[in-house]
């Protein structure tokens, strides 16, 4: 999906967070999938395409999490991207 070095990785809640600029945006699609997190926000699904396959709603992201979530991280995680735990991250 891209590379990340492990510093740049955030884990919120056992799920570990990619930043944008580390994802294949390419393999990503956004999904309607609606959702919103009590304490996150608005959350954006992606399904993961490599071509050939089709994962539906396998990844997804906080465009603009609400303002005391970020607090609660420590920092903007704003756009990260993380992956269902059966999608495997490697560097």
């Amino acid at each position: 999906m891209g590379d990340a070095p492990r510093d740049g990785l955030l884990q919120i809640e056992g799920t570990v967070s990619c930043p944008p600029k580390s994802v294949d945006s390419a393999l990503l699609i956004a999904s309607a999938t609606p959702y919103t997190g009590v304490w996150k926000g608005r959350c954006q699904y992606f399904s993961i395409s490599d071509g050939a396959n089709l994962l539906p709603d396998r990844a997804f992201s906080y465009p603009d999490p609400y303002p005391a979530s970020l607090e609660r991280v420590g920092r903007d995680y704003s756009n990260y991207v993380a992956f269902w735990r059966e999608i495997q991250i490697t560097e």
